[in-house]
């Protein structure tokens, strides 16, 4: 379909499609994706095997997945936000061919400019410039690109949470998740894990061994020093529409310098905010959220001016759809196909 016959989506409700049940297995996979369910049970008040049914089914129908990415940390990668023009009636073109790079991890159609929001993992600056970009620029129906480096990222999608479960049941999985940090050079051998933790982020050592075809013990213990290297992110993703969130907005911010962390402690708290990050550019503050409707657009841009003086809203962008997220693929409903194009390691 030509982006100019685009229809929207229908954002005049937000019905939610999980019950309360899903929703606080899902809360809990969020503060720690791989909690087991015998100690998930005894949080939610059930059953392992119930919770373990539930999840399944969950997955099965692409509503919720759980994935493990790079984390993006601008300190030891180039995290990118890019911008796309398509050429008319080009976009899907685009989408298609940007979609199989694995160097782009995230992509959102826009209802207006850029066409295309793409979050872009590189090695190294040199190789983002003289690699990365020109093959997003060469890729059929791509008329121009647009690129903002991502200089510190104070909140990322890992963090949303569905506010489903109380303040103890939050502490307890909070427990569950602290993990005793593993300071050593990873082994070459723990890398092979990665495409596997990004197709399912709560892979046992018992699937990986029969995956790679490593011994059970070899797979525990590789399994065990990825996990506490602290080199990935896990996370627990809904469909967001189906969770009652069918609206996404970007928008690109001017933030005084030397504010910046202020700025998104100040915002932290709002349970919406999906994406805080300081970039280069003409704006230097990027805020993501996802809404209930269209109309929360500006209630969510009056807490962002009340709650950090002096920001300029530049540019609000509200987005149609997501078709891939942190490498997972979408559907246009919002729920996964279950492919994973997993970024490149990025090790030398």
């Amino acid at each position: 379909m030509d982006a100019g016959q685009q229809r929207f989506p229908s954002w005049s409700s937000s019905v939610v499609e999980f019950s309360e049940e899903d929703l606080a297995l899902l809360h809990g996979l969020q503060i720690a994706p791989r909690a087991p369910w015998l100690e998930a049970a005894e949080i939610l008040g059930a059953h392992p095997a119930t919770l373990a049914r539930r999840w399944e089914r969950l997955r099965s129908a692409g509503l919720a997945w759980i994935t493990a990415h790079l984390k993006g940390d601008p300190a030891e990668m180039v995290l990118a936000f890019v911008d796309v023009e398509c050429a008319p009636g080009e976009r899907d073109a685009a989408t298609s061919a940007l979609a199989a790079m694995p160097e782009v991890q995230t992509i959102d159609v826009g209802a207006s400019h850029p066409d295309l929001a793409l979050t872009v993992f590189a090695k190294s600056l040199v190789e983002c410039s003289e690699t990365v970009l020109p093959l997003i620029a060469e890729a059929p129906g791509v008329r121009r690109v647009q690129t903002h480096l991502c200089t510190r990222l104070h909140s990322g999608g890992h963090s949303w949470r569905l506010a489903a479960l109380d303040r103890a049941q939050i502490a307890a999985f909070s427990e569950l998740a602290q993990i005793e940090p593993f300071g050593g050079r990873l082994p070459a051998g723990c890398y092979d894990l990665l495409p596997i933790l990004a197709r399912n982020g709560r892979a046992s050592a018992a699937e990986i061994s029969r995956e790679l075809g490593r011994s059970p013990a070899t797979a525990h213990r590789q399994l065990s020093r990825v996990v506490s290297s602290g080199m990935l992110s896990f996370r627990c993703e809904v469909a967001q529409g189906r969770a009652g969130y069918p609206v996404a907005c970007k928008w690109l911010a001017k933030v005084p310098p030397g504010q910046h962390a202020s700025a998104a402690a100040a915002i932290g708290g709002l349970r919406n905010l999906r994406l805080v990050a300081s970039t280069t550019g003409q704006t230097n503050f990027t805020i993501m959220m996802w809404l209930r409707t269209v109309a929360d657009v500006m209630t969510a841009e009056l807490a962002l001016q009340e709650r950090i003086p002096g920001i300029e809203l530049v540019e609000s962008i509200v987005m149609l759809r997501a078709v891939k997220r942190v490498g997972v693929m979408l559907r246009p409903d919002g729920t996964t196909t279950g492919e994973v194009v997993a970024a490149p390691a990025l090790i030398d």
